[in-house]
């Protein structure tokens, strides 16, 4: 059995009372909010010391939560989890204070393992494998529509693109 105390920040709901569910059953004391509205006064009666945050609420930024809940408690360990994963999001939720940063689909042992990991590692394999030109699309989209709170027409505009040629291509992406 676990002592933890864990708050979820995530607003697919079926998601959030899955995860909810399989940490209570590890023994974890579980809060889900749906969104970032209620956080701060969420975490100050939970006390939680470790957090997952989905990274795209609704038409907010989770990076916003991950930097509350850092200020309310700098030892908690927070665990952003994304299916819009970039190197732009990643670096930007570390520094804020997240201790891991993980792709969708991840489950409880995942998350749970991320929790452990906040030390780096040294022996990180370095590979030499350049990243495509796709991905470096992706992921200057995906920063642009971080940096517009996800406004996709505003994000279309600072990138040069039509609204709709870059909702095809965040369709293509099944975002």
């Amino acid at each position: 059995m676990s002592d933890h105390r864990l708050l979820i920040v995530e607003d697919d709901a079926v998601f959030a009372r899955t995860l909810a569910r399989s940490f209570e059953r590890r023994g974890y004391m579980v809060e889900v909010l749906n969104g970032p509205d209620d956080v701060e006064s969420v975490a100050l009666r939970l006390q939680p010391d470790r957090a997952v945050v989905d990274l795209r609420l609704g038409g907010s930024s989770g990076l916003a939560c991950v930097k509350q809940l850092h200020a309310l408690a700098p030892e908690m360990r927070i665990v952003v989890l994304t299916g819009f994963a970039s190197i732009g999001t990643a670096v930007e939720a570390i520094k804020l204070g997240a201790t891991n940063y993980l792709m969708k689909p991840a489950n409880t042992d995942d998350i749970e393992a991320a929790f452990e990991r906040v030390e780096g590692d040294v022996e990180t394999e370095l590979k030499a494998r350049p990243t495509s030109i796709k991905t470096l699309e992706w992921e200057h989209i995906h920063q642009t529509l971080a940096d517009t709170n996800y406004n996709v027409s505003e994000a279309a505009r600072r990138l040069g693109l039509h609204r709709r040629t870059l909702a095809r291509k965040l369709d293509k992406k099944h975002l």
